[in-house]
């Protein structure tokens, strides 16, 4: 296996990753674009993902999401759910002008946010032969409704209804902590597994992560529905893997969505937490997502 850094351009802002070629490849290979989810970037164990697909004969291309990480874009911490949807199409774009890379069987696969990007790619982007989405977040409205506690919910709206205006009297964004240890105190992602799992990966894989989103980044995020598009997907290859215990992204609502897919598709329910597929969990998810890319993009 090789892996080479890589930068494309995205419409006026570069993008920074890694290219994966597996050992032994002759001509082009079927090549995975990868991206991480809510603020996360891709030293947090995207590595050991793109490492299975290499070892099973595949490429992977894996980015920074623009203003996150090694990639370029202004506000950094900034999440824009569409501009990040975009942003994996200018990588499928990109992969195709790579020798190494077989146009013709592209794959996507994302986690948790990107889990839902990768749905919305895979219906609107033909290009796109085969798709994994992991622990994936399919609706901001009704997420938002498991995360945030009712009494809760009129505070947050007006907080983003005075960061506009105060955005537009010139002001920066307004910015929160993606997480923290009291899961009561203001946060993006306000659940104890998130504290555990962003803190001490932070630490030890990726110094370059920041305990930082723009608060518009929650408003978006409660406004993105990616469970809209994935009666399209059909007849794009679809796996959905999902994780038992996950209250961050709950598996129930993933589970609904996943009825609305259309055939070919296949479901995987692992045990454990949103976090476990990355770790603890990772040969149960990383091996269902690579033998879904093999079946459907390996000749």
């Amino acid at each position: 296996m090789a892996r080479s850094d890589i930068e494309f351009d995205a419409e006026g802002v570069t993008l920074r990753g890694w290219h994966y070629v597996p050992d032994g490849a002759k001509g082009p290979v079927p090549t995975i674009v990868m991206a991480h989810g809510y603020s996360a970037v891709k030293e947090m164990y995207l590595d050991r993902f793109a490492e299975a697909f290499a070892a099973a004969g595949l490429g992977a291309i894996v980015f920074d999401n623009r203003n996150f990480g090694a990639s370029d874009g202004e506000p950094r911490q900034h999440i824009d759910p569409w501009q990040q949807v975009n942003d994996y199409r200018h990588a499928i774009t990109f992969a195709e002008t790579l020798d190494s890379v077989d146009e013709s069987r592209i794959g996507v696969w994302g986690s948790s946010y990107s889990g839902g990007h990768v749905i919305v790619v895979a219906a609107i982007d033909r290009r796109v032969r085969c798709v994994v989405s992991q622990v994936p977040m399919v609706s901001g409205r009704l997420n938002a409704r498991a995360l945030v506690r009712a009494d809760f919910i009129a505070g947050l709206t007006g907080a983003f209804e005075d960061d506009r205006r105060k955005r537009f009297a010139g002001e920066p964004h307004a910015m929160l902590p993606v997480v923290d240890p009291d899961p009561l105190a203001p946060s993006a992602l306000p659940t104890p597994d998130s504290w555990d799992w962003f803190s001490e990966t932070g630490k030890t894989r990726a110094p370059a992560w920041k305990n930082e989103c723009t608060l518009q980044s929650v408003e978006l995020f409660t406004e993105y529905e990616p469970a809209a598009y994935i009666g399209a997907i059909s007849p794009t290859p679809y796996c959905m893997i999902v994780a038992e215990g996950d209250h961050l992204v709950p598996s129930g609502l993933a589970i609904n969505a996943f009825e609305d897919a259309r055939q070919p598709k296949k479901l995987v329910v692992l045990p454990g937490g949103h976090f476990d597929a990355y770790t603890v969990g990772f040969d149960g998810a990383g091996g269902a997502a690579t033998d879904w890319f093999v079946e459907h993009l390996k000749p």
